[in-house]
């Protein structure tokens, strides 16, 4: 790095490696400011290990212990791990190969899914809609909110994200309701909306900027990022049950067990975060926004592990955990892994 650029600072709280060790996870996430994939696990004596890669855009992830995939500005990939169970390649126990690439074009997309049927699904924002990859044209439009007059390349109401039920798209998060070209952003502070897929119904209003919808237990959670909490919906009354306060924009949104893992972002660092209820919010709990992760016990509502990220990085978009991972990392295209490490089924003929 140069004299005038910031290195990147990370710190946890007294228990975190602990915590991943027992719950034998690592964690990946992604930083569209500076366009990077973050894989985070713990070295053979204890300590933390953090491994970085370099994406255009790096944003919406999903992913198994042994299949990746991420989005970037043109983009999306998938990743497979090579290293065979129980081995290790140069210390890590998870290597993710590249091994398909979708052209998409800068359609914005956001949060990402694998359903029961195997087809990925994403949110495509620019067009505002459900959209999953096909060989013959950037995307296929799969569902669009009925409010939105045409699929038009006008980031209308900032289609962001995406919740999965028994293996199936079902609930995604809006900024608004707008059907004009970048209407969104005269509704940052309350004209969010979480939308039924299945019926088209709005389940509920009234939120600002919502992301990262997920069912967890039968119930669907989601980040009410411009007001700084992290909470469940009654989808029978549309109310929002504010369980834990978010020291950030909230964004990015992993369960795994008891926990949940909540990617946090410094507001003041984005013209886009500004303005919104969370400002007074913070104001009135003396606190200082922040970029980070956060992880909730989900039987208290209480954040009982951090990781609080400064320098160079001030904002983050998505989060995954990667179960049953010790110490991942990925393949890049600047060494010779790429065209060195190789692999071949385990039933191969020889």
């Amino acid at each position: 790095m140069t004299a005038n650029e910031k290195k990147l600072e990370i710190t946890t709280s007294r228990h975190f490696n602990a915590w991943m060790a027992s719950e034998n996870l690592s964690l990946a996430f992604t930083t569209y400011q500076t366009g990077k994939l973050f894989m985070i696990g713990l070295k053979p004596d204890g300590r933390l290990s953090v491994f970085e890669r370099t994406f255009p855009r790096a944003m919406g992830m999903c992913a198994s212990a042994d299949e990746f995939h991420m989005s970037t500005d043109v983009q999306i990939w998938r990743f497979r791990n090579v290293v065979p169970p129980g081995e290790h390649f140069q210390g890590y126990d998870r290597y993710y190969a590249p091994r398909t690439s979708w052209i998409t074009g800068d359609i914005d997309v956001h949060d990402m899914a694998v359903g029961a049927d195997g087809r990925l699904y994403f949110i495509n924002t620019l067009f505002g809609c459900l959209a999953t990859k096909d060989d013959d044209y950037s995307f296929r439009p799969l569902w669009k909110p009925p409010f939105l007059s045409k699929l038009a390349a006008e980031d209308r109401c900032h289609l962001n994200g995406l919740a999965m039920k028994d293996g199936k798209p079902k609930y995604v998060t809006a900024v608004s309701r707008s059907d004009v070209a970048d209407g969104w952003r005269d509704r940052r502070s309350d004209g969010g909306i979480v939308m039924d897929t299945e019926t088209n119904e709005i389940v509920a209003e009234g939120f600002s900027m919502p992301h990262s919808p997920r069912v967890w237990q039968d119930r669907l959670w989601l980040l009410n990022s411009g007001a700084g909490w992290f909470g469940w919906v009654d989808t029978d009354t549309g109310e929002f049950n504010a369980t834990t306060f978010c020291p950030g924009y909230a964004r990015g949104l992993s369960f795994h067990g008891n926990y949940a893992v909540i990617g946090l972002s410094a507001a003041r660092e984005n013209r886009t975060f500004k303005g919104l209820p969370l400002d007074e919010e913070l104001k009135r709990k003396d606190a200082e926004d922040r970029c980070g992760l956060m992880v909730v016990d989900m039987a208290t509502g209480d954040a009982v592990h951090w990781m609080r990220i400064e320098g160079v990085v001030r904002e983050l978009y998505d989060v995954c955990a990667l179960p049953g991972v010790r110490r991942p990392m990925l393949m890049g295209f600047k060494t010779d892994d790429v065209k060195r490490v190789l692999s071949q089924p385990p039933d191969a003929l020889v």
